[in-house]
């Protein structure tokens, strides 16, 4: 656990082979985002996006992926993925086959322990925010 609201929280998914890679959950059981209310979408979104601009600034990704899947637990979560070209499935997503085994982590761990950092500190402003 990253970080914790009444409505959502972020989580950490300790994939191998994919540093960083964040989960955003919404606590109240949904399937859709259309099931939200506008300001709990917009809310949601703001921290998927609070996410990608932490994993962007401290990470360095080449790329991040977004994906709100929810095929086999149909509870509403994001996942934000940031990317490298040595990681196991690039460029396909990384549900797909690995093309390659994990190696080397392309961040080291003192730059996934500022992005952790620096991720709450962001969502605890963003929060402040919200009425």
């Amino acid at each position: 656990m990253l970080w914790s609201h009444p409505d959502l929280f972020v989580i950490e998914a300790a994939e191998p082979g994919y540093p960083g890679f964040t989960r955003v959950i919404w606590r109240r059981h949904v399937a859709e985002m259309t099931d939200l209310q506008a300001a709990e979408r917009d809310r949601l979104m703001s921290v998927v996006w609070c996410v990608e601009a932490a994993q962007r600034g401290v990470l360095r990704p080449r790329k991040v992926n977004l994906a709100s899947l929810g095929n086999q637990v149909p509870h509403l979560h994001w996942h934000i993925i940031p990317r490298w070209a040595g990681d196991p499935a690039y460029p396909d997503a990384v549900w797909a086959p690995a093309r390659r085994q994990p190696g080397a982590d392309p961040v080291t761990a003192n730059e996934l322990a500022r992005y952790r950092v620096e991720l709450v500190q962001a969502l605890g402003m963003l929060a402040a925010g919200w009425r």
